[in-house]
């Protein structure tokens, strides 16, 4: 407690915990399915993180590693991005669910769910037109 950067340490852990735990509670719930919500809670809590460092980088990059270390190993699947993509209440909410990597694991989903090169194709291009 005698350290100066004590204090400055303990706000900086509280800024990014506090935000965390919700997600895993979240993550933890076994009432409901939430792997689409999974998405949209991760997404908030580094929004907020972005806002408690003023938009620092250099106070948000360390975590923001950590969290995507984790998050590509244990949730980022792309039939979760699917159902998060699929799910109305995120995708007329939220204007950058339709950025590349969204759309490119609804089409791996499609891929590996499709069977034939006909039904995919026609899938993709239904997508594409909006039909």
């Amino acid at each position: 407690v005698l350290i100066p950067s004590f204090s400055s340490d303990v706000v900086y852990a509280l800024k990014v915990i506090g935000l965390i735990v919700c997600v895993l509670k979240l993550v933890d719930n076994e009432k409901t399915l939430t792997t689409s919500y999974i998405y949209e809670a991760m997404e908030r809590a580094k929004e907020a993180i972005l806002l408690s460092f003023n938009h620092s980088e250099e106070k948000y990059k360390d975590i923001f590693v950590i969290i995507d270390r984790r998050w590509d190993c244990q949730f980022h699947h792309f039939l979760y991005a699917t159902r998060y993509y699929l799910n109305p209440e995120f995708f007329y909410r939220n204007p950058r669910i339709n950025e590349d990597e969204m759309r490119d694991d609804l089409y791996k989903c499609i891929d590996r769910l499709m069977f034939g090169i006909t039904a995919t194709v026609s899938v993709k291009i239904r997508m594409i037109l909006g039909k």
